[in-house]
């Protein structure tokens, strides 16, 4: 069924009771600067919190599609794979790791471990957006009560342990790494720069 344009229902009662169609774009976000002095746990947050709401900057005010592009050939990275991939790893760090969570990972799995970047075709922008701002809050929650001088195994290998304090640290460098590549998405899709 297709609807007539908002210009045609003026004209026409029989066609006012259609509503114009409305794209979805996501959501502007508002980022908030780290203080310049704080305690460690703090501070940690704060950055962890910039570049999180940083990775959602970069996709405001595009539609489904262009989040979906993939820009820089030949690799499958797209916004939309970004956003995917840091709520599997907010959950596999936080979640899984720290809180010791018998969870699964929503977009790969042991036999698909891209899945979060390259399973994007038929993937839903705004739901993946909600995902990754829901996965944020339990991954905080999780962790709210621990130390971070707290130490844990990894949830895929016992090889190594970490202290919470490596999480932090190794997140705010998973998202600097991968808003850099936001950066780049974001200027080949329609010019719009900034850190």
């Amino acid at each position: 069924m297709t609807h007539p344009s908002p210009e045609n229902t003026a004209h026409s009662p029989a066609l006012a009771r259609y509503p114009p169609l409305v794209m979805w774009t996501a959501p502007d976000v508002e980022r908030t600067d780290p203080p310049y002095i704080a305690d460690e746990r703090t501070m940690l947050q704060a950055w962890l919190d910039l570049h999180r709401q940083t990775l959602l900057w970069k996709c405001s005010g595009l539609d489904a599609e262009q989040l979906k592009q993939r820009c820089v050939a030949p690799s499958t990275l797209s916004l939309l794979g970004l956003v995917r991939h840091m709520t599997e790893v907010e959950r596999g760090w936080f979640r899984l790791t720290a809180a010791g969570a018998s969870l699964p990972y929503l977009y790969s799995s042991e036999d698909n471990r891209d899945g979060d970047f390259d399973d994007i075709a038929d993937a839903d922008p705004a739901a993946a957006l909600a995902a990754f701002q829901d996965e944020i809050k339990l991954a905080d929650a999780a962790v709210a009560d621990m130390s971070l001088e707290d130490t844990f195994e990894h949830h895929r290998r016992s090889d190594r342990v970490y202290n919470l304090r490596w999480i932090y640290v190794h997140m705010i460098e998973e998202y600097a790494r991968h808003n850099g590549h936001a950066d780049f998405l974001r200027e080949r899709i329609d010019g719009a720069t900034g850190d």
